[in-house]
């Protein structure tokens, strides 16, 4: 047992019927704890893998990241980036474009729904071939909607956490865009932890800057980006720390993982920092 091994066991105190974990460095994985095969209903992680889609699209010319899309004034862009002023669900604005940071599912499935029709192919059929197939990722499949739907096992999670950390599918300027602040200053809740001035956010990634309280590390750098769900998952690549860590769980996303989730991410930190140099 190392002491990553020891570090990933305590998911198994948070009160999951199932749970497992992994972390990952530049060579692949370091630890796993958990079933890697179990299916997990992955919630609103999936929004990384959507926004993928539309990157890598908009790479291959088929999308422009500044085109119009949602709702009047809004652009592929602030859809990306929880700035068209959809609200959390539904798809009738309730702020202009570009003045407030708005976590929307809505905005996810309009995007979905915006580049297929655009390619001419279903949604579901372009994750496939343009991110889950590339990646591995075979066991998993989008069962719900493109804001909130993958189900999968923590291996093909963890397939994703690896492209994140050392990325393959997009140009390096997409990436580089995907991970800085869109829309820097906005104001907004996020959903489960708090509101935030700015809350800031990449191009379908959540990024950690200065946040406090926030669900990754107190010793996470600021430079962290990821994604975490309701369905009691996350994932978060720290580029500083050269490491990324997943969890799925299936316990709602509640207080207990506000609680839980920091504290575990500063021990895998602190515990991958003494692990021998690959």
């Amino acid at each position: 047992m190392t002491a990553l091994d020891d570090v990933l066991a305590v998911i198994d105190t948070w009160g999951a019927e199932h749970a497992a974990a992994g972390v990952l460095g530049p060579s692949g994985i370091l630890a796993t704890h958990g079933d890697d095969a179990r299916t997990f209903r992955w919630a609103s992680p999936t929004k990384i893998a959507t926004a993928w889609v539309v990157l890598i699209q908009s790479d291959r010319g088929l999308v422009d990241l500044d085109e119009p899309a949602g709702p009047p004034g809004a652009t592929v862009r602030h859809l990306l980036a929880h700035a068209s002023g959809l609200p959390f669900e539904g798809l009738t604005p309730i702020a202009a474009p570009g003045t407030r940071r708005i976590y929307s599912n809505g905005g996810f499935d309009t995007l979905a729904a915006f580049v297929a029709e655009r390619v001419g192919e279903p949604f579901e059929t372009l994750l496939r071939t343009l991110v889950l197939d590339p990646l591995g990722m075979t066991a998993t499949t989008l069962r719900e909607r493109p804001s909130q739907g993958l189900h999968g096992p923590l291996r093909d999670f963890a397939a994703l956490a690896a492209e994140l950390l050392t990325p393959t599918l997009l140009r390096p300027e997409t990436f580089r865009l995907a991970t800085t602040v869109a829309f820097p200053g906005l104001i907004g809740l996020l959903p489960g932890v708090g509101r935030f001035d700015p809350l800031d956010w990449g191009l379908g990634v959540e990024l950690r800057d200065g946040k406090v309280p926030h669900w990754t590390g107190s010793i996470n750098s600021p430079e962290t980006f990821g994604h975490f769900g309701g369905a009691g998952t996350f994932l978060w690549v720290d580029p500083v720390a050269r490491l990324a860590t997943v969890v799925l769980t299936d316990r709602e996303y509640d207080a207990w993982a506000l609680e839980a989730w920091p504290p575990f991410s500063d021990a895998v930190l602190a515990a991958a920092g003494d692990q021998p140099a690959a």
